[in-house]
């Protein structure tokens, strides 16, 4: 029986037959986890996965509906690494989805290097707040800041699980494009798909979505952007289809 703890809450996952508990007092998920989970390379059948700062499970739980192979989640917060397994048993993915509670800097050491056929990750976004804005919210402070982790050590650890050949893929801003570039091949990771989403038109791009092989040769590929919104403020068709299905 699911049992929910404080202000949890069951939500439905969108555009799938899953579930998913979120509370409002710690950091739910956002349309960039949805996009990274339609936009990352997936074996079919089978494979080995690894999502790094999996929140509260909401990418391997999407990943799950586009495999059959095996997703790991790595999480470091104590609340929403229960909020994962709690979601996972209840969806009845626990032969297919496992969570690690721990520092994805240690992960390599703990999993295994070169193991992995795909690993995703949807890191912190921004440099370590000040104390003021650290202090509002923990939760939110770690998942929105590089706290705990660096963009660095994202990419790092990426690399060191991958086998030769494997695929990595991150959400991130557009503001550290080139950073992620530099620091992709630094660690043996050539991007190769790369796609700008925006607001809607006539807007700059707020996100960027980036896959790359590891010990892969140069052959960058840039997707069409992605629209979110149409002037009216609804969702346009194709963001309309990555949310909820055909």
């Amino acid at each position: 029986m699911l049992k929910l703890l404080g202000d949890e809450r069951l939500d439905y996952l969108l555009g799938e037959d899953l579930r998913i508990i979120q509370s409002p007092s710690v950091f739910s998920f956002s349309l960039d986890a949805v996009l990274l989970s339609r936009f990352v390379y997936m074996p079919i059948q089978k494979g080995a996965i690894v999502d790094l700062c999996s929140g509260n499970g909401v990418i391997p739980l999407f990943l799950s509906r586009r495999t059959k192979g095996s997703i790991i989640g790595v999480e470091i917060q104590e609340r929403l690494y229960s909020m994962a397994c709690r979601s996972v048993e209840y969806n009845g993915l626990s032969d297919q989805i496992s969570m690690v509670h721990g520092d994805l800097k240690k992960m390599p050491a703990v999993l295994g290097r070169s193991k992995f056929d795909v690993v995703t990750c949807n890191p912190p976004y921004f440099k370590t707040p000040g104390a003021e804005e650290k202090n509002l919210n923990e939760h939110y402070a770690i998942a929105r800041h590089e706290i705990h982790c660096t963009l660095e050590d994202v990419i790092q650890a990426s690399s060191q699980l991958l086998k030769q050949g494997g695929k990595a893929a991150f959400v991130h801003r557009p503001g550290r494009f080139l950073e992620i570039v530099e620091l992709m091949r630094k660690y043996d990771l050539e991007p190769k798909r790369i796609q700008f989403v925006y607001p809607k038109k006539g807007k700059e791009a707020n996100t960027l979505l980036i896959e790359g092989i590891k010990s892969g040769k140069p052959d960058l590929k840039v997707l069409p952007p992605l629209f979110v919104y149409e002037n009216q403020n609804e969702y346009t068709e194709e963001t309309r289809k990555i949310l909820y299905g055909e």
